[in-house]
């Protein structure tokens, strides 16, 4: 990955907000033949005894499942907002452009879960998404029998104990502080995305320039 010191999370808080804000992640690994397979799945953080999991459920008998299967090394990416940053907005502008983001990417071991661990997981997803409401009829407990005697059989809760985090949060970090308060003016004239990064960008400020 693009891995520079100063294009850093700020604090451990900052990359678990962006895991909760954006959990559809990238999930990669390779099969039997060495080909990369991936997928993309919501996933939720978990910390327990000292040790972070990612958890989810995915379909069976998918290129993905079968090689998360036969090699259980993956990789998944969660990635925000980005935008386009142009050098005609540094105080040099004779340089190259170049593009913000932010990005974690969680590597660890799957291992896949029983059906007790299944529905939990169809609970809490279910719950989440629909904004923990009780009565939406979309929700796991609301579900026909029926129906999810159909699905159950169809899909697979898993956990990820991870091994390694990293992150980049390149947020124009390397530029003097005319260009990084100039970009910041510039981004918020852009669309969201524009206006996201230029907010992290203020978040981080106060602690590249202190005293300013």
């Amino acid at each position: 990955m693009y891995d520079l010191p100063y294009h850093k999370a700020p604090n451990e808080q900052a990359i678990k907000e962006l895991i909760e804000k954006y959990p559809f992640a990238f999930l990669a690994g390779c099969d039997p033949a060495n080909k990369p397979v991936a997928t993309q799945v919501p996933l939720f953080l978990e910390e327990r005894d000292g040790r972070k999991f990612l958890t989810g459920h995915l379909m069976k008998n998918t290129d993905h499942h079968k090689a998360f299967q036969h090699n259980n090394q993956v990789l998944a990416v969660f990635t925000g907002n980005h935008t386009y940053v142009s050098g005609a907005w540094y105080s040099d502008p004779h340089t190259a452009s170049t593009w913000n983001y932010m990005s974690v990417h969680a590597r660890g071991a799957i291992r896949f879960l029983d059906g007790a661990a299944l529905e939990e997981m169809l609970r809490k997803t279910s719950m989440h998404f629909e904004n923990n409401d009780p009565d939406s009829p979309t929700v796991y407990d609301n579900l026909p029998k029926s129906f999810l005697d159909k699905v159950m059989k169809a899909i697979v809760a898993f956990e990820i104990e991870v091994t390694e985090m990293d992150n980049v949060f390149k947020l124009s970090q390397d530029r003097d502080e005319k260009s990084y308060h100039n970009i910041i003016g510039k981004l918020k004239n852009q669309g969201e995305d524009g206006k996201v990064i230029a907010t992290e960008m203020e978040k981080q400020a106060k602690n590249l320039y202190p005293g300013k």
